[in-house]
């Protein structure tokens, strides 16, 4: 299945059934909001599934995915891993960190969930000397997960899977790690692209928890990446079950992957300035790309094997608060 939330003049927008090729989509009936989508599944599924049938075949009106929200457009709970290893080995060796300590369990964090951002809405900043980044990632959400889940039984409960960006400021960030009590003004709301999809909407390419499916990046139009979601050192079930290892996880859970990253950055490209400018050092001995500066757009899409977009596309411009 397919889902989109629209605004319909509240905080949480109203819940919308997206067709298979996101050209058509029709008010849900099973459940308002995807909150309480993410509260009820076992209870509305089935209904769903048989108005995600009707939207197929022809019910409902145009959908414009550009018009929506991000479709959980608040949650209880944001945690972001940072599940890629290529990506950490390569900042890891660009500041000197190699031989640091490192954790047999995955890297995550919990950040600001009050709001997600649409996937055309402006991003605001105080100012381009923050040093203002976009991050590529794929993401999930949850329903109700119990304290102690195994990864085995996370996946599931993993309902729907996103697209996301992680906004981060890079002068910041540094700061806030050697502070030791974690991201606050390194890390405004993140943007959720338009729709969201059950992972078997993914066929082959929903492998071991993984998206495995490029993500890809323009900045001003111009092609930045297309890492491959597959390369996770860790899925969406086990980071599932390192969150829930003392805690129950709320309905309506989001948890990303971290910024999406390859082995082979060189040819595929990366999915954010930090992780270029690192390669660059690494190569010429200096960065040479700049942050993003007020004005500017980054575009992020995936498609699947036969070409189609899958979760619709994140495009925002950066501008001053």
């Amino acid at each position: 299945m397919k889902f989109a939330t629209l605004p319909d003049g509240t905080k949480d927008g109203r819940l919308w059934i997206v067709s298979r090729d996101m050209t058509r989509a029709q008010p849900a009936i099973g459940a308002h909001t995807m909150q309480e989508l993410m509260e009820r599944w076992d209870e509305v599924e089935i209904q769903l599934e048989m108005e995600y049938e009707a939207v197929n075949n022809g019910l409902g009106g145009g959908f414009e995915p550009a018009a929506a929200l991000a479709p959980l457009p608040r949650a209880w709970q944001w945690l972001d891993g940072s599940a890629f290893d290529s990506h950490g080995a390569l900042m890891e060796k660009v500041f000197g960190l190699e031989g640091a300590f490192k954790p047999d369990f995955p890297f995550m964090y919990q950040g600001l969930s009050d709001r997600f951002y649409g996937p055309t809405q402006d991003v605001r900043f105080p100012t381009e000397d923050d040093l203002i980044d976009f991050e590529g990632e794929f993401g999930i959400i949850t329903d109700a997960v119990a304290l102690g889940t195994t990864a085995t039984e996370a996946r599931t409960h993993i309902r729907l899977v996103v697209q996301i960006n992680d906004w981060s400021l890079r002068r910041i960030a540094p700061l806030e790690m050697k502070a030791g009590f974690g991201w606050v003004r390194a890390k405004p709301a993140c943007a959720m692209a338009p729709v969201a999809v059950t992972p078997d909407e993914l066929g082959p390419a929903w492998r071991d928890g993984r998206v495995d499916l490029a993500l890809n990046i323009w900045w001003n139009d111009v092609k930045f990446g297309a890492a491959n979601g597959y390369a996770m050192s860790a899925g969406f079930d086990e980071l599932i079950a390192h969150a829930a290892y003392s805690r129950d996880l709320v309905p309506g859970t989001v948890i990303g992957s971290g910024t999406v990253s390859n082995e082979n950055y060189r040819e595929v490209g990366s999915s954010c300035i930090a992780e270029r400018r690192g390669i660059e050092m690494i190569d010429d001995g200096d960065a040479k790309t700049g942050f993003m500066r007020f004005g500017d757009r980054v575009k992020m899409e995936v498609f699947d094997a036969a070409g189609d977009s899958v979760f619709g596309a994140i495009d925002q411009k950066v501008v001053k608060a």
